[in-house]
């Protein structure tokens, strides 16, 4: 009898999955590197078992509706950060819950949305360069929608997005710089993440699949074996 894990996934139950991540996204449960990990994974499962290990640390949903987004807070429609002959970041852990803003004027703002809990379907961003720069880091493998303008300065985005017809993360940015620049980079533009030990584990899970299991029976054989010989030496340096 085939194992129920080993069936293959069809399309549907692959945007089952997509949709249930973006939920937990919205809910606060995932960052938007592991919204974007985890969808991309999903696209390309190929069983039943691929997609069960997506979604194996999220609630059940039991068919209860979507989560709807969080709307923008009453009488704060966007967050600003401003840097005026100065720097202004923002990484690690932060929630997105609302349009942001980025303005610099002979200064620096950098925007890291990676480990960011986005609570809306949709990343907003205003980036006004003025004779400085904007960057904006975001995973690779989401969708970003850059317009606006540059006079004397330049816009580009520099990331590895997702095929067209996924149902990733979108990034939208309108950007204006003057004499200055405003960019949008990938993950593999920036200084990597330092991955969790549970975000490692998974993922080396997703790509060895019970594998990881020898692996670290051989690891720790040959732990032992060392420490022996370690053992067996000091033995031989001290005449006995």
């Amino acid at each position: 009898m085939t194992d129920p894990g080993e069936l293959r996934a069809s399309d549907a139950e692959r945007e089952a999955v997509v949709e249930e991540l973006r939920v937990a996204s919205v809910e606060g449960r995932l960052t938007l590197a592991e919204l974007t990990d985890r969808t991309e994974a999903a696209y390309t499962a190929t069983t039943h078992a691929d997609l069960a290990l997506l979604t194996q640390d999220l609630p059940t949903t039991g068919g209860a509706p979507a989560a709807a987004p969080v709307p923008a807070r009453e009488g704060r429609k966007r967050r600003w950060f401003v840097g005026v002959m100065g720097d202004s970041k923002r990484r690690g852990t932060w929630r997105i819950d609302q349009e942001l803003g980025a303005v610099a004027v002979m200064g620096d703002v950098l925007l890291d949305l990676r480990e960011a809990e986005v609570r809306t379907d949709t990343v907003e961003i205003l980036a006004v360069s003025v004779m400085g720069d904007v960057k904006i880091i975001v995973p690779d493998g989401v969708y970003v929608d850059l317009d606006g303008m540059a006079i004397m300065g330049d816009k580009k985005v520099n990331v590895m997005q997702a095929p067209p017809g996924m149902n990733v993360p979108v990034v939208r940015v309108q950007a204006y710089a003057v004499m200055g620049d405003v960019k949008v980079i990938g993950d593999s533009q920036a200084q990597p993440l330092q991955r969790g030990f549970a975000a490692w584990r998974e993922h080396w899970r997703r790509l060895h699949g019970d594998d990881w299991r020898e692996i670290g029976r051989q690891l720790r054989f040959e732990g032992r074996e060392l420490r022996r010989q370690l053992r067996d030496d000091r033995r031989l340096d001290r005449g006995y």
